[in-house]
């Protein structure tokens, strides 16, 4: 495989796409095989996420560059948006405050509120955004997923640039003639 595959619009849609749905995956398992609740901050980074794939499988759909730019661009404001919660977690992590909690616990929210109250709240997460359940090789959750939305911003980014330089170059051909 070609290194220049990777700088190719509808192949980098694709494999943005991918890589997003890879790591809503590996939430999820984290979630569910391992038990680690997700806190408000971490359900806002699974949207970012999903958000990202969902803009990305769009631009793979439509497979044009003008598309590709537009879109691009949104998924761009996504990943910074993302990197800004995964970036305040992180600081959240590394200065916790002495009373921090971003939300309740499961049980806590069906014992006390009715369900109509209790299902919204559910999705808003229940774990304390300034705990850290698990790392690897040093860094917490949120600090990878902030590492995984810069890379896409700069992938993008990369993207970006080839495309326009493709679209320059089409329109001067179309001017020659």
């Amino acid at each position: 495989m070609s290194v220049e595959l990777f700088f190719k619009p509808r192949f980098a849609s694709a494999f943005i796409a991918l890589g997003c749905s890879a790591l809503l995956g590996f939430g999820i398992y984290l979630q569910e095989v391992l038990g680690l609740e997700p806190c408000p901050m971490c359900i806002v980074q699974r949207y970012a996420f999903i958000l990202i794939a969902m803009t990305a499988l769009l631009s793979w759909t439509l497979n044009r560059t003008k598309a590709f730019l537009f879109l691009s661009v949104t998924a761009q404001c996504l990943s910074a948006f993302g990197a800004f919660v995964a970036a305040r977690q992180s600081w959240l992590q590394w200065f916790p405050p002495e009373t921090m909690s971003c939300g309740r616990d499961l049980y806590g929210m069906i014992e006390n509120f009715p369900l109509k109250r209790a299902i919204p709240m559910i999705f808003k997460g229940s774990g304390d955004c300034s705990v850290v359940d698990w790392t690897l090789l040093g860094g917490s959750i949120a600090n990878w997923s902030y590492i995984c939305f810069l890379l896409i911003f700069t992938y993008i980014a990369l993207l970006q640039v080839r495309a326009y330089k493709t679209l320059k170059d089409a329109s001067r051909g179309e001017h020659s003639i």
